[in-house]
């Protein structure tokens, strides 16, 4: 009897033990829990992704616009500076030149010509106008500027030799030159010689009084107009006189 009941207790006894691996199913499924509770974190982050992609996207284009139009803008600045420098040059090489008139000293140009230049251009349109009225040709204007070139650099100036350097005429005399042509007095008063196109008329009545002044060296036929010391004197200036000439006598 004893027995028996020992066996069953025994039996009954373990009937709890073998429900034990029963009985932990539910903390077997605590990783699955697991398991699912971190699937479902990636899934929101993804969620969350897509959601702020478009986002992403549109600051991305509009960057990408902005670096675009910087880059455009940068091109047709370098393309419209080419041009400039191209089209610049070409346009001022095809610009026809301003036509100069003798009779109006605006039109002269501001550069010079051959390094005469303002008031020294003005005296020698001056000169040219005055033999021209007198019945000079080229030759006879050349010839005026040339004389003026060498006396007072185109300058109607009041003074003369014996202020800058004392110089005097042959009997010791001082000397009483002023004007374009440094005329002395007894080529006129003093108002005669210091307005140019009187100074000019003094020197073209004594240049016609010249025999065969035409066929003359232009400095040897001066210096029979001026006496000055040396005959040579007024060659130097030839090349410049002719050039002034020429590029006032253009018709107006």
């Amino acid at each position: 009897m004893s027995t028996t009941r020992s066996t069953r207790g025994a039996a009954t006894r373990k009937k709890p033990a073998g429900k034990k691996p029963a009985g932990r199913k539910p903390a077997g499924r605590k990783p699955t829990a697991r398991k699912s509770a971190r699937g479902k974190a990636p899934t929101r982050l993804s969620s969350h992704t897509r959601r702020a992609s478009p986002r992403r996207r549109a600051q991305q284009r509009m960057r990408r616009a902005k670096l675009l139009r910087r880059i455009a803008l940068s091109v047709a600045a370098v393309i419209v500076v080419a041009l400039a420098a191209v089209l610049i040059p070409l346009g001022l090489a095809h610009e026809k030149p301003l036509a100069i008139c003798i009779t109006d000293p605006t039109t002269f140009p501001e550069s010079g010509v051959a390094g005469w230049q303002g008031e020294q251009l003005e005296n020698a349109a001056t000169i040219m106008q005055t033999a021209t009225a007198l019945g000079f040709g080229r030759d006879g204007q050349i010839l005026g500027v040339m004389t003026a070139m060498g006396e007072s650099s185109l300058n109607n100036i009041d003074y003369g030799d014996w202020e800058t350097i004392g110089f005097t005429n042959p009997d010791g005399s001082r000397t009483t030159s002023i004007g374009l042509f440094q005329q002395q007095h007894w080529w006129g008063s003093a108002e005669q010689r210091m307005d140019p196109a009187t100074a000019a008329t003094l020197f073209y009545e004594r240049l016609a009084r010249v025999p065969d002044w035409q066929s003359m060296d232009p400095s040897l036929a001066i210096h029979r107009v001026q006496i000055n010391v040396d005959p040579t004197y007024y060659t130097r200036y030839a090349s410049d006189a002719t050039a002034v000439v020429d590029a006032l006598s253009s018709p107006c």
